[in-house]
């Protein structure tokens, strides 16, 4: 697979107060974290595994010279995602940006498919984005400014055999993108989402097959699938001023569309 360096950072996010939740390990949500690091923010990073949070926070203070503040937290859990924005407003006054990442995959054909495995895909990857959303826009919307990004998934859009609890969870999370957009924007507050097709990391391999992964990549119009760091700059975007009148929009990180 033919890679390419990250680009030089900019700034865009000095000064800010950015949560990434599932940051642990070497997925979209450390590779948010770091780009997020590396623009200015003062970052908040999350994850239900603690020893790799404890791990993930460690190469964020070898890059960015201070340690983060890193909460352990399972988003399916009220109380834990409670705790975790206590946490971060208690450590810096403020939240200026929160990533929901957290999401759980699997591979299962819907006729084999337990009420069990429906469940816990929907409520991490859907369930958890609520709970998240709903605690960031109680925080930001009295103080009239912040800015939520949800990762979905181009899954949300296109059929996948296999994929039916988590396309309907991605599908979830676009439709409560779009809707908390428009009750958040009276206090201007923005709502957002990127749409990743496939960004290769080792953990993938946990829940997809390997020729699956090379199939998925090989339909990709660049060959290959995307670093995470290229799906993080679309979520540095989304958080910067640059997109200052983007609400309720999935952006698609990959150049296939609905």
């Amino acid at each position: 697979m033919t890679t390419r360096p990250p680009h030089p950072s900019h700034g865009l996010l000095t000064g800010r107060t950015v949560l990434v939740t599932a940051a642990a390990g070497t997925g979209i949500g450390f590779a948010t974290a770091r780009r997020c690091a590396e623009e200015g923010a003062r970052v908040v990073i999350s994850d239900k595994h603690e020893r790799r949070l404890g791990e993930a926070a460690a190469k964020l203070a070898e890059i960015g010279g201070t340690r983060p503040l890193a909460v352990a937290c399972d988003v399916t859990t009220e109380a834990d995602v409670q705790r975790l924005f206590d946490a971060a407003i208690a450590e810096h006054g403020h939240v200026d940006v929160v990533v929901n990442n957290a999401g759980l995959g699997g591979d299962t054909p819907l006729v084999e498919m337990t009420d069990e495995q429906w469940s816990a895909v929907l409520d991490v990857t859907l369930g958890g984005t609520f709970r998240c959303t709903r605690a960031a826009l109680r925080h930001m919307i009295p103080r009239g400014s912040g800015v939520v990004i949800n990762n979905a998934s181009v899954i949300g859009w296109r059929a996948q055999a296999g994929q039916t609890h988590y396309a309907a969870a991605k599908a979830g999370v676009m439709a409560l993108t779009r809707c908390a957009a428009l009750e958040a924007a009276p206090a201007g507050v923005r709502v957002n989402a990127v749409s990743p097709s496939i960004a290769m990391h080792p953990h993938l391999s946990k829940v997809m097959s390997e020729e699956l992964l090379a199939e998925l990549a090989a339909r990709e119009p660049f060959g290959r699938a995307a670093e995470p760091w290229e799906v993080a700059d679309v979520i540095v975007f989304l958080a910067s001023d640059y997109s200052a009148y983007m609400t309720g929009e999935v952006v698609s990180v990959s150049s296939q569309h609905p």
